[in-house]
């Protein structure tokens, strides 16, 4: 299998390509964008609200990005991030990614290197505030405790290339891994990943999208 390619996204952010799928890690429309958008926006504001914690969940952990967006958007709140990724990029590809740069805050490049680097299983902290834990499992596989996290940032390869990591069972143990109230924002808006949620117990409103998406889903457990 080749190894991805770096992409430069319409908003100067890079992403990877998967040339035997023939899909991106992030919007070819934007990376950062599109992860201020979806999971940032529209998952970690809604999230925070009343709560100064959280226990964050992400399957697709890929390029780190959405974590290191998660620690600079919200570095003063207590968060543990559990990141689930069976396949992780290779490193030397990672640190040619340009996110630091364009994020140009300080601590930024510190941050990005420490999250990258981060062992696997033990929980690593990033900052005083934020804990890393990296899991290279599938989510098919893995075991969640119930009632455990507050916010799922669902980042996997799309339902065309990947449909077995949108099924009614994934989302069943999501749902009840999550506490009362907690919430799964993903990009998708397929009407297949809709039913499945709401099969799986989630009640799912759909949410415009960012540029080159019309919509993104927000599943949130009642």
């Amino acid at each position: 299998m080749s190894p991805p390619t770096i992409i430069c996204t319409a908003d100067g952010s890079h992403t990877l390509y998967v040339p035997e799928l023939k899909e991106h890690y992030h919007s070819i429309h934007g990376a950062i964008a599109e992860s201020m958008h979806v999971f940032i926006h529209a998952g970690l504001d809604a999230a925070l609200l009343n709560k100064p914690r959280l226990h964050i969940l992400e399957v697709g952990f890929g390029t780190g990005l959405n974590a290191l967006l998660t620690l600079l958007y919200a570095p003063d709140f207590l968060i543990t991030y559990t990141a689930i990724e069976p396949f992780p990029p290779d490193p030397l590809l990672i640190a040619q990614l340009n996110y630091p740069q364009l994020l140009a805050k300080a601590e930024c490049e510190a941050l990005y290197k420490a999250l990258m680097a981060a062992p696997q299983k033990v929980p690593t902290p990033i900052t005083p505030n934020f804990t890393l834990r990296k899991k290279r499992e599938q989510i098919q596989q893995i075991m969640l405790d119930s009632n455990t996290f507050d916010l799922v940032y669902f980042d996997a390869f799309a339902p065309d290339i990947q449909p077995e990591l949108w099924e009614t069972a994934v989302f069943k143990k999501i749902h009840d891994a999550l506490s009362p109230e907690g919430i799964l924002v993903t990009y998708s808006s397929k009407g297949l990943v809709k039913r499945n949620l709401r099969a799986a117990g989630f009640v799912v409103e759909r949410l415009p999208g960012p540029a080159g998406k019309r919509h993104i889903t927000r599943a949130v457990k009642r």
